[in-house]
């Protein structure tokens, strides 16, 4: 009888403990971090202003976070160091306005495409008759800013054999050439051209020729051979989209409307 009401106690208790252990588990595991690198330097989709982190990708970040169930941490780096953070697992992910390419994806993998962009051409507005027509920008001679080591870049050198091409780090740098007459073109991602527009008053002096010259798609990238989180991105991306959440982000951020097909 005594045998019996032992084992009885002893059981009685393993419950009560699975019982607590699973009341207390989801209130003190605390899940690891996701760590997104950004780079704030990329208006509308991820910039710094009034000292926060804004845009399209951080709003991105947080909704894909929270369908995880993980805290979100952004770390803050160049673009130089996204692919070396990826792979020396300094961060899990990336989202940052990053294009998929092919020399990209040979050491990283990436999710699906969020948001489809192109290059687009920056003109002074005084300049908007001699580059009317398409073909003006094959002119022999054209001064094409670029920023180095982008798709812009690329593109420009396969393309434009002919022009004169200038470097910059960034478009204030190129904007700067183009007010001062130092360049006639300035060649960056759609997004650049939607700053444009989202700030008037500024650069009301400048103007986007708004016809994409190319098609390229951003995505978020992730450490290669990690399959875990590339679909655990994937099935977060689906439920954006299903929900409107992912064009909800774009619509707010985006204030033109422009399709690249």
């Amino acid at each position: 009888m005594r045998l019996i009401s032992i084992l009885s106690l002893r059981a009685h208790l393993g419950s009560l403990a699975l019982l607590l252990g699973l009341l207390v588990s989801p209130v003190t595991a605390q899940a690891e971090p996701l760590r997104v690198a950004q780079s704030p330097d990329y208006q509308p989709l991820v910039f710094r202003h009034e000292g926060k982190v804004v845009g399209i990708e951080p709003d991105n970040a947080r909704e894909v976070a929270a369908i995880l169930g993980r805290p979100l941490e952004i770390i803050e780096m160049p673009m130089t160091e996204f692919i070396p953070a990826l792979e020396s697992g300094r961060v899990d992910v990336v989202m940052s306005g990053f294009s998929i390419t092919p020399e990209r994806q040979a050491v990283v993998d990436f999710a699906d495409p969020f948001l489809r962009i192109g290059q687009m051409a920056i003109i002074l507005v005084d300049n908007a008759a001699r580059f009317a027509q398409p073909r003006a920008l094959y002119r022999p001679g054209v001064r094409i800013g670029v920023e180095p080591r982008t798709t812009g870049e690329s593109y420009v050198l396969d393309q434009f054999p002919q022009a004169t091409i200038l470097n910059f780090d960034d478009p204030a740098g190129a904007f700067a050439a183009l007010r001062a007459g130092v360049a006639d073109v300035y060649i960056h991602d759609a997004p650049t051209s939607w700053g444009l527009a989202a700030n008037t008053r500024e650069n009301q002096d400048l103007l986007s020729l708004y016809r994409p010259l190319t098609s390229e798609a951003l995505a978020w990238a992730v450490r290669k051979g990690n399959t875990r989180l590339q679909g655990q991105l994937n099935a977060a991306l689906d439920k954006l989209r299903a929900n409107g959440r992912l064009q909800a982000i774009q619509n707010y951020w985006i204030p033109v409307t422009v399709q690249v097909r």
